[in-house]
């Protein structure tokens, strides 16, 4: 492998902005990471294709993703959960580093396959669950791993948006279950279970049972391709939620929705134990609310220290970060173990347990009834 690293990137909307805008700042703020070429952006539309490609920084564009593989050092999925699959398998067939977004497939099966790709394969594959890096996240962390919580007891997780409050708001393809695989649970339950089992997995164990149900409030929307009035059928869910059965005893509870009025982005955990709690908002992802066994109520700390996790790269105490620099922190680590043939986490086995959830989140809905893990 060269001194520098060759990237691609297929999609360029969202979440290329997101990855592309972390590719560019990874010189200036860490400068121990390894070097990177920006090399070719994939995509289906030619025309938008070129524009982002001169936008976002790129050498050059592709509509194939296949010869692209062969041109780059890494591999970024960053497309619609059905393309998750073939494209990423490809690529670890070649021994190309793959970083994918979340979910990690459209469904069950297609994870299992995904899995089995990157355990064969000599290259890194990591799957973007990008709150894993957020620095009050990895504090947390840091607080139960050392047993400041004593043994976990309870976990709350929630993951409210509001985007499709309105029954006009125009389809997508988030909104298909031949695309994306589920709605509200895939979207956004994903970030919370990875990031339980982030936070919990070593201390409560893995989700041994659950209890989900899901619901769909709004069954058409306005097709944006077609002509007025026309509409198309909504096959997700808009809503979830589940109870969660621990390895060690522990409960938990879940819930998202994209129909939450008043929140936009609002991803938050609570973790109680034997000694103690803790609480973190992503609305406020600067600070941790933490209760320890002698406090009268909770306190909050301002994770922006230079001592606090990645924030010695960026501004001097109390100067906050934002949501963009999760992927900076998520890249410098995803790319430092391609560059040194390290390992990366959340891997693709991470990720596939995360789809384990999921899949029984919908088979308890389907069954009416408790469903188990093992």
């Amino acid at each position: 492998m060269t001194d520098t690293l060759d990237i691609g990137v297929l999609g360029y909307r969202f979440m290329g902005k997101a990855h592309a805008n972390a590719l560019a700042r990874l010189p200036m703020f860490f400068p121990d990471a390894p070097a990177v070429n920006r090399r070719v952006l994939i995509g289906r539309d030619e025309a938008a294709l070129a524009d982002a490609t001169e936008q976002l920084g790129f050498d050059g564009y592709s509509t194939d993703w296949e010869t692209a593989i062969d041109e780059v050092d890494a591999f970024y999925n960053l497309g619609p959960n059905a393309i998750h699959r073939e494209p990423s398998i490809a690529a670890l067939d070649a021994d190309t580093a793959v970083l994918c977004e979340k979910p990690l497939a459209r469904t069950l099966d297609d994870a299992a396959a995904m899995r089995d790709a990157a355990a064969r394969s000599d290259a890194v594959a990591g799957c973007a669950f990008n709150y894993r890096f957020v620095p009050a996240i990895q504090y947390a962390k840091a607080l139960i791993d050392d047993g400041e919580l004593g043994e976990i007891r309870q976990v709350r997780g929630r993951y409210l948006q509001d985007w499709l409050l309105d029954p006009d708001a125009p389809w997508s393809w988030r909104l298909s279950e031949e695309v994306a695989g589920s709605g509200a649970l895939g979207d956004l339950g994903a970030h919370t279970i990875d990031l339980i089992r982030f936070l919990v997995g070593e201390r409560a164990g893995p989700i041994t049972r659950l209890s989900g149900q899901l619901q769909t409030f709004v069954d058409e929307r306005p097709d944006p391709d077609g002509q007025p009035g026309e509409t198309r059928e909504v096959t997700v869910d808009d809503a979830f939620t589940a109870q969660l059965a621990f390895e060690n005893g522990a409960v938990g509870t879940l819930e998202a929705s994209r129909f939450a009025a008043g929140h936009k982005n609002d991803h938050a955990v609570e973790i109680h134990g034997s000694e103690g709690s803790l609480a973190f908002s992503l609305e406020r992802l600067n600070e941790l609310e933490v209760l320890g066994p002698d406090d009268r109520g909770y306190q909050t700390v301002l994770v922006t220290d230079e001592s606090d996790p990645y924030v010695d790269h960026w501004w001097p105490p109390g100067h906050v970060l934002g949501w963009e620099h999760t992927f900076v922190h998520e890249n410098y680590e995803f790319l430092s173990a391609v560059a040194g043939d390290g390992s990366f986490r959340p891997s693709f086995e991470d990720a596939y347990r995360v789809q384990r959830v999921l899949d029984a989140v919908e088979r308890s809905h389907d069954a009416g009834e408790w469903v188990s893990l093992d």
